[in-house]
């Protein structure tokens, strides 16, 4: 295992019960390093086993077997109260539908994880409005998700997900909802954190949105078809 690595897979497996005698590989072996600030986007197929592979690294599900190591700690085998906290501190998830609560402003939103984490309300409030200013929306934060753009919206999830200073950031299919203008505005937003040194992991089906990553990792049937680095950008932003 490679210690350095922020997210190290060895070997793992996951396979679903779904009653009787049928059982469904949805990942038959997967290795993998992701090591601090790369820009990886995971794709394929549906049926390929991205999603899976998504829900094992965010800690939202457990392998069937293999290691698992998160910033050298052995996360395989922890109980749900123990991936809870990992999942809280280390890891800012972005998702398609944005996950915001309808009646509260974007502010309230962006402290969610600093409440379950036991921060100050002084300290969150601050924290808070620090994320929503780093994604531009410093005059939105009394807002509500109705208020805002759709683009808004996935500002003010990505400011939720970074207020923890997380490891890694984890999304998913983060432009799903969003017009192409608006879907190109967040993907170089993911650009400018990226080069401030964050670690993100994309999930996606869309060509033109993976190659804006600096690695592509392409799955098929549960395993490992394609690890590639992008060298040269094929797309160029307007």
């Amino acid at each position: 295992m490679n210690n350095s690595a922020v997210i190290s897979l060895k070997q793992i497996k996951k396979i679903y019960d779904m009653g009787g005698a049928e059982e469904v590989q949805a990942l038959r072996g997967v290795s993998l390093d992701i090591h601090k600030n790369e820009y990886v986007a995971i794709m394929g197929p549906s049926g390929s086993g991205k999603s899976t592979l998504m829900n094992i690294i965010g800690c939202l599900d457990t392998p069937t077997s293999g290691l698992y190591e998160f910033n050298g700690i052995n996360v395989s085998e922890m109980n749900d109260n123990q991936l809870a906290k990992i999942r809280n501190k280390e890891i800012g998830f972005v998702f398609q539908t944005f996950n915001l609560l309808a009646r509260s402003n974007a502010l309230h939103n962006v402290e969610l994880p600093l409440i379950y984490a036991g921060v100050s309300s002084t300290d969150r409030k601050r924290l808070a409005h620090e994320a929503l200013d780093h994604v531009g929306l410093g005059d939105r934060v009394h807002h509500k998700p109705n208020e805002l753009s759709g683009g808004q919206r996935q500002r003010v999830a990505v400011a939720r997900a970074l207020v923890n200073k997380p490891s890694i950031l984890l999304a998913d299919e983060p432009t799903g909802n969003l017009d192409t203008k608006t879907g190109d505005e967040i993907m170089v937003l993911f650009e400018e954190l990226h080069s401030e040194g964050n670690t993100i992991i994309l999930v996606t089906h869309e060509e033109y949105i993976a190659e804006h990553a600096h690695r592509i990792i392409r799955l098929r049937d549960g395993m490992i078809e394609v690890d590639e680095m992008v060298n040269n950008r094929k797309r160029v932003l307007a």
